[in-house]
């Protein structure tokens, strides 16, 4: 579907900006969950979104991608979000943002090491200046670019007024002034044998100009004969280096005095809300990342209608994403399905022979409805999809001694358990059940599964030979 655009006259005062993945009056709903839920392998949601936050802070996104909400709010809010950012510019901004702000969290790391005390300062005040730049950028990028989510045009009131606000205008000027000060400190160094002496600059003439003039007749590219830049300090000091910090500290005790006590009155200088922040916009950002080979070549996106009471369904060349990701990578052709569930229907028999595409169909399935619970937009032409309370999966497994049952007893536990699971609003997938046991079994048991299914008025699909058992009902 297309995302519907507010204009400024029809957008509600919707409360202050907290988080980038809940509507205002809906964070307390937040669940992450920090484990996979127990259906990822059969989907190979394991693997997707693995690839998804493949070097990307993986311990915080994986919670973002495990944990679905069954909330028509907030799948919306973060669908206007992923809307917004697809334009090209403000992704960039955002990614330029995250990097900004990998480097402070680095440098606020490293400063924990550091033993020398001016070392350890100069690095939280390199921090600092990149924090704000970073945060000074994305208000700027923000403002240059036509926002419609509530989701983004609530964190531009907030940059706004943080950015504008006294106490940050003053932190922020004497960050660089600081910066400044320092960068045009000026000292000399003695080396004697193995003893260094660091002294205050006494106005000595450049060397570096004289010899370039002496030499100039030998070289054979041309060179610019002006003194080289100052080289640029990436802050890991060997202990010889962080010595000649600590004299370079006691020649100029006044503006080392004036970082302590700058780094002291502001310690804790991240914003909790931009931290958040920071962490949260990479699950939009790592999964439209993801996407963008895949809508190069040619496979579709769309934002889903969804809902949490109509059970109507209808997806349009839809692609398991999984394998749409590989099968791209290898340059081969990706097939696309639709299907459709209306009135009285509820479960979805798909039958026919060995490697037609039922299982992916299957796992495609699943993938729809758990990434349209996350908000994600789906790789379908169109889609609207139910949303369900949970999501049940049954694929074959290999027989294991742990348990000392047969592969047709561990079924029956296991699909005993998800029966017993099972509520009107469940999303169940059985791949291939029973495939143990003899026909006349096979029928039996799946008929009696299927019956219990149909009777909660649970909504799923069913992979099996059996194509009779598509008729058991008008619900399937």
């Amino acid at each position: 579907m297309a995302i519907d655009r507010m204009g400024a006259e029809d957008r509600q005062p919707a409360g202050p900006f907290r988080t980038i993945l809940f509507p205002p009056g809906r964070e307390s709903t937040r669940q992450e969950r920090s484990e996979a839920p127990a259906f990822f392998p059969d989907l190979n949601l394991d693997q997707l979104v693995g690839w998804i936050v493949a070097k990307r802070d993986e311990a915080v996104l994986s919670r973002f991608f495990f944990s679905a909400y069954r909330d028509e709010e907030t799948i919306r809010y973060r669908q206007h979000v992923f809307a917004d950012i697809e334009n090209e510019d403000l992704l960039a901004a955002l990614v330029q943002f995250r990097e900004a702000m990998r480097m402070v969290r680095a440098n606020l790391d490293y400063a924990k090491e550091a033993n020398s005390v001016p070392h350890r300062h100069l690095i939280l005040l390199r921090a600092i200046n990149h924090y704000c730049d970073a945060i000074e950028r994305l208000a700027d990028r923000l403002a240059s670019n036509p926002l419609q989510s509530d989701g983004l045009v609530g964190l531009l009131e907030y940059l706004s007024e943080y950015v504008h606000a006294a106490a940050y205008r003053e932190f922020a000027a004497e960050a660089q002034r600081l910066h400044q000060a320092f960068f045009d400190i000026t000292y000399s160094m003695l080396f004697r044998g193995d003893r260094v002496t660091v002294r205050r600059y006494a106005q000595e003439p450049d060397y570096t100009v004289t010899i370039r003039e002496r030499f100039a007749r030998f070289r054979e590219t041309p060179s610019d004969a002006e003194a080289a830049p100052k080289p640029t300090d990436d802050f890991s000091l060997n202990h010889i280096e962080v010595g000649i910090l600590d004299f370079v500290s006691r020649l100029h005790p006044t503006a080392f005095a004036a970082l302590r006590q700058y780094i002291e009155k502001h310690a804790d200088f991240v914003d909790g809300t931009i931290a958040l922040f920071d962490r949260e916009v990479g699950f939009y950002v790592a999964f439209l990342e993801f996407i963008q080979p895949l809508k190069a070549a040619g496979v579709p996106f769309c934002h889903p209608d969804v809902s949490i009471s109509d059970k109507a369904e209808a997806v349009s060349d839809a692609v398991d994403l999984a394998l749409a990701a590989k099968l791209v990578k290898e340059k081969r052709p990706i097939v696309a399905n639709s299907f459709q569930i209306g009135g009285d229907e509820r479960l979805i028999v798909v039958s026919g022979p060995n490697q037609g595409g039922k299982t992916t169909f299957a796992r495609m399935f699943g993938q729809l409805h758990f990434l349209a619970a996350l908000g994600c937009p789906l790789p379908a032409k169109s889609a609207r999809l139910f949303l369900p309370d949970r999501i049940l999966t049954h694929f074959e497994r290999e027989e294991t001694i742990v348990n000392l049952r047969g592969k047709l007893e561990d079924e029956l536990v296991r699909l005993h358990r998800s029966c017993r699971a099972l509520t009107p609003d469940t999303l169940i997938i059985l791949n291939e059940i029973f495939n143990s046991t003899s026909l006349d079994d096979q029928v039996f048991l799946s008929t009696r599964i299927i019956e219990k299914i149909v009777e909660t008025d649970a909504i799923g699909i069913c992979v099996t030979f059996i194509d009779a058992l598509s008729t058991l009902s008008k619900s399937t």
